[in-house]
């Protein structure tokens, strides 16, 4: 068909749901639908080239080059858009066949799958989270005592469950089997009496929560005000979804959520949260929390003077550092005694490492977790920049058993400030940030480094959440390494084989000042 008998037909393309426009071979747009025209960013003019008029939408593939290789081939072509906006275009290229002699023209039709792309997306990062559950060993924790095990899978429950399922009403339950009760594990945001309430696996009387556990169904409660199952979960509740948690067919609890509006839960909420209550289940069995077995008291310890020091010396060590940065001119005698507090502190977190490793009973460690097994980490020098207290602790925790020396800072400021007087002493192995720091960005911090060090052997610490700033995007330009982004919380291996895969990529030469962060 010519394009001028397409344009005849423009009211019938006018009233399409997908835009349709037709390109030449500068990918300008001769002419566009209704639809497309709505959904472009600028009005179109002479030389309007389409991806200008998408407003620079980013190609997700599987063909990067669509309308070349339509025209090159004379074939259709397909390909995904992503624009600034977070939506997402399915893009489908045809050669218009012409036989008037008029140049090479495509018409293109482009179809929002923003809500396809999004489940599928959602669905990649919700089993992407419960492999992390799942991926927490035994060996991973033998450090935690069986309350400090349990505390660590509820955490993380909850931080999935609130940031990436968007649930923000949270209650799960274990079966005992032998009496039939449930007992809970966890509640977020539940009345303390319902929380508390007992339950047992029982089709009446038991709330949904007791119906789930004994039939093994879930349970979508779309009004709580006419539902005959249904018991009061936190004042104005208006429905609940609930799902057994299963193990080798069998129940072993139940994981349920509540929303204050009616009807609060879709279908696709459902599946969402069986996909990752089937999870769970495996994080619970692989944890063994029903038979964790006390901690090594010795071990314990230890590890609770650790804990309870790590903190404060790096604000010993923060506190110093800022005054030396923020006076550099101050008396010598004051800067050679501030420079002495630096170097006790670390000689103090150095002494309770190198006790606590000879304090630490052989018989508490499981095989294949000691810090022989990563002799990378050994003695390499850690700094860790996180706003949370409880991210920097949790650093401490994991990292320090490998033979690491732990440093934080809060911010960008004072990861600067701690680099600067580590420099004469060979400085800092590895570098984590968070991408979101309080004064700065991750990248922000990176490029400050770089003027620094030249090379920056460094890893960006990412949550779940969208990265707004495109931290990432950015310090990956500037070099950071592929290997170089974790997820936070940190995990074990996750973080460890970043650090070693980072610092072995320095050491080999092939990261320069041009090259690396």
């Amino acid at each position: 068909m010519s394009t001028k008998a397409m344009l005849l037909h423009e009211h019938i393309l006018d009233g399409m749901p997908d835009g349709v426009v037709v390109l030449n071979e500068d990918n300008v747009v001769v002419w566009a639908n209704q639809q497309f025209r709505r959904w472009s960013t600028r009005e179109l003019g002479v030389d309007s080239g389409f991806y200008a008029l998408m407003g620079g939408p980013e190609i997700l593939g599987p063909d990067f080059c669509p309308f070349n290789t339509a025209f090159a081939t004379g074939e259709p072509s397909t390909t995904t858009l992503r624009t600034q906006d977070n939506r997402f275009f399915r893009v489908h290229a045809v050669p218009l066949a012409d036989s008037e002699g008029n140049e090479p023209q495509l018409v293109v039709t482009i179809r929002d799958v923003t809500t396809d792309e999004q489940q599928l997306q959602k669905l990649a990062a919700i089993h992407k989270a419960g492999v992390e559950l799942a991926n927490l060993k035994p060996e991973e924790v033998y450090r935690m005592d069986t309350e400090s095990r349990v505390e660590l899978l509820k955490s993380n429950i909850v931080h999935y469950t609130q940031g990436l399922l968007r649930f923000d009403v949270v209650e799960i339950r274990l079966l005992d089997q032998a009496s039939g009760e449930l007992k809970p594990l966890l509640s977020e945001g539940l009345d303390q009496e319902a929380a508390e309430r007992p339950l047992f696996a029982r089709t009446n009387g038991n709330g949904v929560t007791g119906f789930v556990a004994a039939t093994g169904q879930s349970y979508l409660c779309e009004d709580t005000t006419d539902d005959p199952l249904y018991l009061t979960g936190f004042v104005g509740a208006k429905s609940s979804l609930t799902v057994p948690l299963v193990l080798h067919e069998t129940v072993i609890g139940t994981f349920n959520v509540e929303s204050p509006k009616p009807q609060g839960f879709s279908d696709s909420d459902l599946q969402f949260l069986e996909i990752f209550a089937r999870d769970v289940a495996v994080a619970l069995n692989t944890l063994d929390l029903l038979l964790a077995q006390k901690a090594n008291a010795a071990q314990a310890s230890v590890e609770a003077i650790h804990s309870a020091v790590a903190l404060p010396v790096d604000e010993i060590l923060n506190e110093a550092v800022t005054l030396l940065e923020q006076y550099p001119d101050q008396e010598p005698m004051l800067k050679e005694r501030l420079q002495r507090i630096l170097r006790k502190a670390r000689d103090i977190r150095q002494v309770i490492h190198t006790v606590g490793q000879s304090m630490k009973p052989a018989q508490a460690i499981p095989v294949g977790d000691s810090a022989q097994d990563r002799p990378l980490l050994r003695n390499r020098r850690v700094l860790v920049v996180d706003h949370s207290d409880e991210m920097r602790t949790y650093a401490h925790a994991m990292l320090e058993p490998y033979g690491c020396s732990v440093e934080t800072a809060h911010n960008g400021v004072e990861a600067v400030g701690m680099v600067r007087s580590l420099q004469q002493v060979g400085g800092h192995d590895i570098i984590i940030s968070d991408i979101d720091l309080p004064d700065m960005t991750g990248y922000d911090l990176m490029m400050k480094l770089k003027d620094i060090l030249g090379v920056v052997p460094m890893i960006l610490a990412s949550g779940f959440g969208w990265d707004a700033g495109h931290t990432v995007f950015k310090a990956r330009k500037e070099g950071l390494h592929a290997k170089g982004i974790v997820f936070k919380p940190y995990r074990d291996p996750q973080l460890p084989d970043a650090m070693e895969t980072v610092m072995a990529w320095v050491k080999s030469g092939d990261c320069t000042s041009d090259t690396c962060g």
